[in-house]
């Protein structure tokens, strides 16, 4: 194993609570009242686009929502990384992964402009070997050309990386890619969903099950050898 690749929002950081934050704060000054935080955590993962409909009830086609997203958006930079922290057991996981010689990187539809200064506020981590935005490739994940870009950057072949996501679009990156993939029932998943369904080579609940795991499943095996049963 060469490398391992993670989404980023409900993956790598619990980025949750500073959309919690700006959201309700947009929502006060349209005197509306605050919505529960569970609510909110649930949609994070799928932008502030969703974000915006969630809290306002309006879709891309309301003449108000542009700028609401903006001014969520404002809101979000001025307060970023205020609250958010690396999933437990992440920390130890990049250190383990930089003691083992093994790359990793951040593949996520997260802007740069939003990507870059929350990694500079965790600058005690390791330094990762590739952080892709929607910046940097002409089509988002489900497409896989960022988690090939990653692997490119890396120089790994994809089927000697893995890729970690909370989200199916993020399994769908990762097969479409060819790596193979670990789900986050732990992250943002949407209500009614079910990651046991994305098809994912593995689950974990919890960010400290993803060193034994790819200890257990690829280190010292030759990645893509043999398939993997999901577990």
């Amino acid at each position: 194993m060469k490398a391992v690749l993670f989404d980023l929002d409900g993956t790598l950081f619990d980025t949750a609570p500073d959309f919690i934050v700006v959201l309700n704060q947009l929502r006060e000054q349209e005197q509306l009242p605050p919505l529960p935080d569970a609510t909110i955590r649930s949609a994070v993962s799928n932008g502030t686009r969703a974000l915006v409909t969630l809290g306002f009830g309006k879709d891309e086609n309301d003449p108000a929502f542009e700028g609401l997203r903006q001014r969520l958006l404002d809101l979000y930079l001025a307060h970023l990384a205020e609250k958010t922290v690396p999933f437990p057991g992440i920390e130890s996981l990049l250190d383990r992964l930089a003691a083992e010689e093994i790359a990793w990187g951040i593949v996520t539809n997260k802007p740069e402009a939003y990507t870059v200064p929350l990694m500079q506020a965790f600058t005690r981590l390791p330094a990762p070997g590739a952080v892709i935005c929607p910046d940097h490739v002409s089509k988002r994940k489900p497409d896989p050309e960022a988690v090939l870009l990653a692997c490119s950057q890396i120089g790994c072949r994809p089927q000697d990386a893995v890729y970690v996501g909370d989200h199916e679009r993020d399994i769908a990156a990762g097969r479409n890619a060819g790596t193979p993939t670990i789900a986050c029932r732990y992250g943002y998943i949407d209500e009614g969903d079910d990651p046991a369904n994305w098809g994912a080579d593995h689950l974990v609940d919890s960010a400290e099950e993803i060193w034994p795991l790819l200890e257990r499943e690829y280190l010292g095996t030759g990645l893509g050898e043999t398939p993997q049963e999901p577990t």
